[in-house]
């Protein structure tokens, strides 16, 4: 962090007032260019801290993957076309679960990542989505990983909720396991973010550890190319099960996801403080 030198009063005035003008400011651009010669100063000021900006994931960058889409179920051939995902090979993409009044997972994931979005550009964080709206197709799971590789992601978290036998309820977080040679250096990095996770949608939410998946409500797999592939820190959170009665009725809650977010927000700062 770098601290401010008090002088003269004038001096502390403007030092003040560049601080509140940095505070207000708004989120980084998308593309980072450098500035014609001409208009390069010839020293550069550093980066102003996280304490001078006041946003506590200041120059960090959040991939939020929400799984599936909107228009996958009227395109079959095209989600169900095969990809490699190292440790095989799997469906493009999938149509996802419902509850059984008929709200989609494609929904409940888009609206929880709209939700959490803004809360994480509030505090700083330059965030990514891997689609746009709920409309599209795809994209495949080898394009979502590429997606968080090419971000040069800080923290990827891909939204989604479970389609389990009906008995089951409760979250689970799920990590990637070692595919030796592609993603060693991110197991480690990704088994805090998943724990940072799960701390905090389980505070923040009440809704209990899974019943029916995973340790403690963690998961570690090597059969989602989402992780297999990603070279960022990564995990997915089953949010609930779909096909449960009490776990539907929250996630098909408006004000509910609202409080999913917030809390998905704060096991995400919690990781990149």
């Amino acid at each position: 962090m770098h601290a401010y030198r008090t002088g003269s009063v004038a001096f502390a005035m403007l030092a003040a007032l560049g601080a509140l003008s940095a505070a207000c400011g708004g989120a980084a651009p998308a593309a980072r260019q450098a500035a014609p010669a001409s208009a390069q100063p010839q020293s550069q000021s550093p980066s102003p801290s996280r304490s001078s900006t006041g946003q506590a994931l200041a120059g960090k960058i959040v991939v939020i993957d929400p799984g599936h889409n909107g228009g996958n179920a009227s395109h079959p051939k095209e989600i169900n076309r095969q990809v490699d995902i190292i440790t095989g090979k799997k469906a493009c993409n999938t149509t996802g679960t419902e509850t059984d009044a008929g709200y989609p997972e494609h929904a409940f994931t888009w609206d929880v990542a709209r939700r959490l979005k803004p809360i994480l550009e509030k505090m700083g964080a330059k965030v990514v989505l891997t689609r746009p709206n709920d409309k599209g197709v795809g994209p495949c799971v080898t394009e979502r990983a590429a997606i968080g590789n090419e971000a040069r992601a800080d923290a990827v978290l891909s939204i989604h909720g479970d389609g389990a036998a009906p008995a089951g309820h409760g979250f689970h977080v799920i990590m990637p396991g070692l595919v030796a040679g592609h993603n060693d250096a991110i197991v480690k990095p990704s088994r805090r973010l998943g724990v940072a996770i799960r701390n905090a949608y389980h505070a923040g939410t009440g809704l209990p550890y899974s019943t029916y998946r995973g340790v403690d409500a963690l998961e570690t797999r090597t059969d989602l190319g989402g992780l297999n592939l990603s070279t960022r820190p990564a995990v997915f959170i089953e949010c609930g099960n779909m096909r449960n009665r009490g776990d539907a009725a929250k996630m098909s809650d408006s004000a509910f996801r609202e409080r999913m977010a917030e809390a998905l927000a704060g096991g995400l700062k919690k990781y990149l403080s």
